[in-house]
């Protein structure tokens, strides 16, 4: 819930506000001075602060200023609405420029307040998230190693090293890869080997997740934005396409980008120049650019749902991942190196892998690939005893003996669902899904016909 700070002198139009706030599900404190303005901020932060220019004992532009002294200091910025009375422009003109978020004219609309404080929140964690996204990944990044002696690994390798052997030595644009495979194959690590293998190493390497963003942020992600392109847009941005530079830009999921950025895409990659959003300039791209999917993209060309013209111009260089459940070979040296390093972040011995669970490992699917792997065996190591992994510490059970039971329960909870809620049908949908997928969130969105984000937001709301 949306906490408002109002500081507003007028008591019967205070209560009006904060009447209208509460009932459009927003929380609110009224403070009538400057003073009263001050300790209520120093005691906690509000999510908004809605600030009138005269008040009994000083100016509101006054704590205005003060405010944005300490958001400078601090490294974060409360959005402050102020209201002014009609005919006072300069207020709002000195307003603006001593970094208000918005303001409004009174007598106040109360529909244009709501509206208004709805667009700043909206705007405030747009902020955010790409503050954020354009820092995460510029930090040195640790050395990478592809786990596994099959010949699938081996080829990876072997293409990874020859692609980055051959681009180093062109003057040409770089063509885009492909890295093709299941949830939890290790699509991610084969694009930071590709960094790490390029005389780019010491590069930006900037990781988008095309599939956790609604449209709107994505687009202001990779294109950046100028001045004014949007509500609070007070300062150009880069976009994460210039924030790679002559670095990787890694497109995580690119079948989930939405029609109209497909086009944009293809665009940057064929003329290797991007524009902010709000800008008529355009900018050069010197990023290499990488990108990955679960999803047949060939599919969904047939379907209308990824442009053809892209997916050709992705489809140059093409890694494709083996799951899990066709290198078994590769099961013993990747549970040693994951049992050692969790043993390490938990300051633990390292515990030793029984027969009886090492042939478990051997038997499981794996629908889940190396993620999965990699979370049994986390487990295992926090809850063994004396120092050994045994078969129940996985917690696994063999698939050929486990699907009739799953199939059973399934079906006498499924005779019971017109007892159900609504909210418990589906939460009971949801958990059937992730079992099916031994918890492949994005193959169970698509199961469920939810997008990736819908199927996250679900399961933080059930706790799943």
């Amino acid at each position: 819930m949306v906490d408002v700070l109002l500081v507003e002198d007028e008591t019967l139009f205070a209560k009006s506000v904060l009447r209208r706030l509460q009932r459009d599900g927003y929380e609110g404190e009224i403070v009538e001075t400057v003073a009263e303005a001050r300790h209520s901020l120093n005691k906690d932060l509000p999510d908004i602060l809605l600030l009138d220019v005269r008040l009994p004992d000083g100016n509101g532009l006054d704590l205005l200023a003060e405010l944005r002294a300490r958001d400078d200091n601090e490294g974060k910025k409360l959005p402050v609405v102020v209201m002014t009375a009609y005919g006072e422009l300069d207020d709002a003109i000195s307003a603006m420029k001593l970094g208000a978020t918005d303001y409004l004219k009174k007598p106040v609309d109360l529909d244009e307040l709501v509206l208004t404080l709805s667009k700043v929140m909206a705007t405030q964690q747009l902020n955010q998230q790409l503050s954020y996204s354009q820092v995460r990944d510029r930090h040195v990044l640790d050395k990478i190693e592809m786990i596994g002696s099959s010949k699938a690994v081996n080829d990876i390798r072997n293409q990874i090293n020859r692609i980055a052997q051959l681009v180093d030595q062109s003057t040409d644009n770089p063509p885009v890869i492909l890295i093709r495979g299941e949830t939890g194959t290790g699509k991610d690590v084969v694009a930071r080997l590709y960094h790490q293998a390029g005389s780019w190493h010491k590069k930006p390497f900037v990781h988008v997740d095309c599939a956790s963003l609604p449209s709107e942020l994505i687009e202001a992600e990779l294109f950046g934005y100028e001045r004014g392109a949007f509500t609070n847009a007070h300062q150009a941005k880069a976009g994460l396409i210039e924030v790679a530079e002559d670095g990787i830009l890694f497109l995580d999921e690119v079948g989930e980008l939405p029609l109209a950025l497909q086009a944009k895409l293809l665009n940057v990659l064929e003329r290797r120049v991007v524009r902010r959003l709000g800008s008529t300039k355009e900018h050069s791209v010197s990023a290499r650019f990488v990108a990955a999917t679960n999803r047949n993209l060939r599919e969904m060309v047939s379907k209308g749902t990824f442009r053809s013209d892209l997916f050709y111009r992705l489809n140059i260089l093409e890694l494709v991942l083996t799951p899990l459940s066709e290198r078994k070979e590769d099961i013993p040296v990747l549970t040693k190196y994951f049992v050692e390093k969790m043993a390490r972040r938990y300051d633990l011995s390292t515990p030793i892998l029984s027969t009886d669970a090492l042939q478990l490992m051997q038997q499981h699917p794996w629908q889940g690939n190396i993620r999965e792997l990699q979370h049994i065996l986390e487990r295992a190591v926090m809850m063994c005893q004396q120092g050994q992994i045994r078969a129940d510490d996985l917690m696994l059970q063999h698939s050929s003996l486990s699907e009739p039971d799953d199939m059973q329960v399934s079906k006498i909870q499924f005779e019971t669902l017109a007892d159900m809620k609504l909210e418990e049908v589906e939460k009971f949908l949801i958990e059937q899904s992730l079992k099916r997928t031994a918890g492949n969130v994005s193959r169970s969105a698509r199961e469920l016909g939810l997008t990736r984000m819908a199927m996250r937001y679900r399961m933080e709301k059930y706790l799943l």
